[in-house]
């Protein structure tokens, strides 16, 4: 099972290059079928507008079964061309470096607002997220204080697995 867990706050320089926690580089190699050591991994950053203020970032193997799942709907389906067109169209593979970092395009980087500075990974099991640092702390801050809110004073995340 892939799984991405935790929050990482690492620097992206002029250039778009931005070093990829160590956890996360050990979820990525084991998910890449074309990877061995000494080898670099992959991955596949998804970029489009349905994704708002982050990007996703998946496995190679996670992508490929995204992928077969596209083909796998009926030819000429109004759903199969738009998953085709906010998912296949707008990703992007990238080969993480031997020093651990990738580069991360320049439209991808104006999409969140960077031209350098400081981004925030967050784990989210099957992919992680990559986030402008400001933005996820105004965003999600306000996003769980809120939910947090109604759910009131005695709430255990936990709670939200028991059906």
């Amino acid at each position: 099972m892939v799984s991405f867990t935790g929050e990482y706050v690492q620097k992206i320089d002029g250039k778009g290059r931005m070093s990829i926690p160590a956890d996360f580089r050990r979820v990525l190699e084991g998910h890449d079928p074309d990877w061995a050591p000494g080898a670099n991994p992959g991955l596949y950053l998804l970029y489009g507008e349905h994704l708002k203020n982050c990007l996703h970032v998946y496995t190679v193997a996670a992508f490929r079964q995204i992928a077969q799942g596209i083909q796998a709907m009926p030819q000429g389906a109004p759903q199969r061309r738009i998953a085709s067109r906010l998912i296949l169209g707008q990703s992007v593979r990238l080969d993480v470096d031997k020093d651990g970092r990738v580069v991360m395009p320049a439209d991808q980087r104006a999409k969140l607002g960077i031209a350098e500075g400081e981004v925030r990974f967050t784990g989210a099991g099957d992919h992680f997220e990559i986030w402008e640092n400001q933005t996820f702390a105004n965003t999600i801050a306000a996003e769980v204080e809120a939910f947090l809110a109604a759910q009131g004073e005695d709430f255990d995340p936990l709670s939200l697995l028991q059906g």
